[in-house]
């Protein structure tokens, strides 16, 4: 078997925008229901989620046979995690709390196999199709996909030095954190802080990132691609039954 392309790697290489969607909810029954939806890739999210390491290879294996690209955030950069996370078969992990060029570069190691890094390597897993992609070790890199997140104005500010940390592809601004960390906690969207995110996505893509961005308002989703943001994810599936179904019930219980 050959090494498994990574969709949307390329796709963002290339320069196509990429529709994505949040899912929270922690459970493979779901995400393949949103896997059949039509997004170009969906985040199984184990940092807010009480998702386990079995519960995410449910998802990765629900999702695999439509054409949504599984994205997995790791709950920290640590690169036991990482390992982990990768053998059972993701290609494309999102990194929370990224400060700096240093734990960017550390992210990049947990991914790539030695001298590239510090990943251990274990042959017959589900990423290698349990032993059968020739020369899974010396080319899994080639369809490894990082991404970064940047929550702080600290981090916002070293922008262009994570950009130049080969081995990342794109940089996430988490704008709930960010808004946080400038004293807009609970805000998403504060007249003064969304200019400075509309900076940020220029230049990450001027760094020759791809930018990336969650939010639910559709106004600001648009706005964000507009402004050259790759990878977009417009709305959590968590918060789509939320609100789904508050509507339902309210157009009887009013």
């Amino acid at each position: 078997m050959d090494l498994p392309r990574n969709t949307f790697k390329h796709a963002l290489a290339a320069g196509e925008p990429q529709i994505g969607l949040w899912l929270s909810l922690a459970s493979n029954y779901s995400a393949e229901v949103c896997a059949g939806s039509g997004f170009d890739w969906l985040l199984i999210d184990t940092e807010h989620s009480p998702n386990e390491l079995d519960m995410v290879l449910g998802q990765l294996q629900a999702i695999a046979p439509y054409p949504s690209h599984a994205v997995v955030r790791v709950a920290w950069n640590d690169p036991v995690i990482v390992k982990r996370t990768l053998d059972v078969g993701a290609q494309t992990l999102l990194f929370p709390f990224v400060q700096d060029a240093q734990e960017a570069a550390r992210a990049v190691a947990a991914t790539r196999y030695p001298p590239r890094g510090i990943r251990g390597v274990a042959g017959t897993t589900r990423a290698t199709r349990f032993g059968r992609v020739k020369d899974y070790a010396r080319r899994a890199h080639e369809e490894t996909c990082v991404l970064v997140q940047v929550e702080t104005q600290e981090a916002v500010d070293a922008i262009e030095a994570i950009a130049r940390v080969d081995g990342v592809d794109g940089i996430f601004i988490g704008p709930a954190d960010y808004h946080a960390s400038l004293g807009h906690t609970g805000e998403t969207a504060n007249p003064a802080v969304l200019p400075k995110i509309e900076d940020a996505v220029r230049r990450i893509r001027a760094a020759g990132k791809a930018p990336g961005i969650l939010t639910a308002d559709e106004k600001l989703a648009r706005r964000y691609l507009e402004l050259g943001a790759l990878f977009v994810a417009v709305g959590a599936d968590v918060g789509l039954l939320a609100r789904g179904s508050d509507a339902l019930a309210a157009k009887f219980k009013s």
